[in-house]
């Protein structure tokens, strides 16, 4: 059997049970089925298939950790958890985070005035609300409104003039007046590609001394009572705790001095998101080097050991690790198009009556390779290919030689490979990158997983069936855009295998998981494919109940959100076929409803099975 790594990153969200890839919850549905019942529905295309029960899960858990790293060493400081929308703000995992956040109090973060608005309409009872970002007055009105309707509402600041702002609305409105944290700037920074969200040339935040005159104003214009928390943030996907604990220890201090300078009310530090999730697939190269637990026992230690040591009572703790909470639960799935090297049979030789020696050796290996040589046989193919693609650059062989030297190399090494799969040679992951196959994938890595393509970011990728067969085939993955970007190349490091099928008979859907984070937002509609059908899935124990499918955007909305007036796209159409010579006025009527549909559908490939 052939596990993906999903021991390494599943967490038990899913497992493997015979052939097919199943969610560890309840009735426990294998995907594939759940796919193949979605695409009955006459929905082709990539599918984004959305598990609530995942987002409890991790509410959960994220909960239950620090309550319990408190206990353990009797921190007297309070933990509550924000989600940060600029995460995933659509309203299908909203919904589902808002409802699963309930028993916790887990509240929202919001960056920019629409995130504000989902934010001040959705959450519920004293459940928290932060608002980080650059900010103008109206924003800083907006949130004076929230206040205004009882919310708990901590406005950060992340300059001086924003702070000179909320003194000024304060004076044109009064109270109530939402809280205020100051977003602080620390020397410590996190590792890898969002390292520069911390350290002191980051883009947000405030140094020591424009702390110290923020503190003055806010004395100054009888608003300090107000002052109830500091924030910062060293970086998303933190994959060392040894970043975090330094961070921790200067925040700590400053907190405690701010206090001892009459900041009385401060009671909490924010710390940002950047809880680790792992995406490996190869234990050999582990993305984490810590757990959650650790990262909760770390926290608590740390800050109650400052607060201790200066006497001040321990601050609240808060966090906005929203890449934890939401990445797990959400699984691309997208078929299988084509496989670009099948035309490499023996049923596209052609023979001739007389071949060069090498070709008719290359029959030999071919005919007579067992388990024994299979080996020296493979390398004895490479080389003779080799040969014969020089002799047809000096023109000592043609095009069907060439032609049929590759196709028999390739029917050898994939025989080899067949032959040798159980036996544990480092070489044959050396050959395979020469030989890889190309599946050409029905969706867009742009669109579906950006961060692929921007941040170099692996997610873990697998069939949803066949996992009892052995796959053989070294595997670089083509997506539909016409980019050579699109493309996720073997990696002989952490290489992916998947199986040679026959698409004509059967489908084979591959899974992309923990997608459920960023993916969705920033995804880009290059060529103009938009995001995928989504489903949101609900397990019970009785099997699965589809709760909600949002269909990809049709060509005429995706068309009509780029300005084009589609009326006039229909109507030039039109008439190009009343005026083409090549259309009979009895065919007229037909060809316009088939552009009519066309236009209906979404720009993603449909198979024929």
């Amino acid at each position: 059997m052939q596990d993906y790594g999903i021991r390494i990153w599943g967490e038990d969200d899913f497992f493997i049970d015979g052939d097919k890839v199943k969610v560890n919850y309840k009735s426990s549905p294998a995907l594939f089925d759940i796919v193949t019942n979605i695409r009955n529905q006459d929905i082709k295309g990539p599918l984004l298939l959305r598990f609530p029960h995942l987002i409890k899960k991790q509410i959960k858990l994220i909960y239950k950790t620090f309550e319990n790293a408190c206990k353990e060493i009797d921190y007297h400081g309070k933990f509550q958890a924000v989600f940060p929308l600029k995460v995933n703000q659509f309203a299908d995992f909203i919904q589902p985070i808002i409802e699963a956040g309930k028993p916790f109090q887990y509240g929202l973060e919001a960056g920019s005035k629409a995130e504000l608005l989902i934010a001040m309409s959705h959450i519920y009872d004293q459940a928290p609300v932060t608002v980080n970002g650059f900010k103008d007055k109206e924003m800083i009105e907006l949130t004076f409104l929230s206040a205004k309707m009882g919310q708990n509402i901590t406005v950060t600041i992340e300059g001086i003039n924003e702070l000179e702002s909320i003194i000024e609305v304060a004076k044109e409105r009064g109270t109530p007046i939402p809280k205020i944290g100051l977003r602080i700037k620390l020397h410590s920074m996190g590792i890898g590609i969002w390292a520069k969200s911390g350290g002191i040339n980051s883009k947000f935040g405030l140094t020591s001394t424009e702390l110290l005159e923020a503190i003055n104003l806010l004395k100054q214009h009888k608003l300090l009572e107000y002052f109830t928390m500091i924030h910062f943030h060293i970086g998303s996907q933190m994959t060392q705790i040894s970043n975090l604990k330094k961070a921790l220890r200067e925040a700590g201090n400053i907190y405690a001095d701010l206090r001892k300078l009459g900041a009385s009310h401060l009671n909490s530090i924010n710390l940002g998101g950047g809880l680790g999730v792992e995406y490996t697939q190869n234990e050999s190269y582990p993305e984490l080097t810590y757990s959650l637990r650790e990262y909760a026992s770390e926290t608590t230690f740390v800050l109650q050991n400052i607060a201790k040591k200066k006497n001040v009572q321990e601050p609240n703790i808060i966090i906005e690790s929203g890449r934890f909470i939401a990445s797990s639960h959400a699984v691309l799935v997208a078929p299988v198009f084509e496989l670009f090297s099948e035309e490499y049979t023996q049923n596209a030789l052609i023979h001739k009556e007389t071949n060069p020696p090498l070709i008719d050796e290359l029959y030999e290996l071919l005919k007579f390779i067992t388990k024994k040589n299979a080996q020296e046989y493979l390398h004895d193919s490479i080389d003779h290919l080799n040969s014969l693609l020089t002799l047809f650059d000096l023109g000592y062989i043609d095009l069907i030689d060439r032609s049929n030297a590759e196709i028999l190399t390739h029917i050898i090494i994939k025989k080899a490979i067949l032959l040798l799969k159980d036996e544990p040679i480092k070489e044959l992951i050396q050959i395979q990158d020469k030989i890889q196959e190309k599946y050409l994938v029905n969706f867009s890595i742009f669109q579906s997983i950006p961060d692929f393509w921007g941040l170099a970011q692996r997610f873990p990728i697998m069939p949803l069936a066949k996992l009892d067969t052995k796959p053989t085939r070294s595997a670089s993955l083509w997506d539909i855009t016409c980019d050579s970007d699109g493309e996720i190349a073997f990696d002989s490091k952490n290489p992916l295998f998947l199986h040679s099928v026959n698409l004509d008979e059967e489908d084979y859907f591959l899974g992309f998981f923990k997608v459920g984070a960023y993916q969705e937002v920033l995804g880009m509609n290059h060529n103009l494919f938009t995001h995928p059908t989504t489903a949101t899935i609900e397990i019970n124990e009785q099997g699965y109940k589809i709760q909600t499918i949002t269909p990809s955007d049709t060509l005429i909305k995706i068309l009509d959100s780029l300005n084009y007036n589609c009326t006039k796209i229909e109507d030039n159409l039109f008439h190009k076929i009343d005026n083409s010579p090549f259309i009979s006025k009895t065919q007229r009527a037909q060809i316009k409803h088939e552009i009519a549909l066309f236009l209906q559908e979404n720009g993603y490939l449909k198979t024929v099975n």
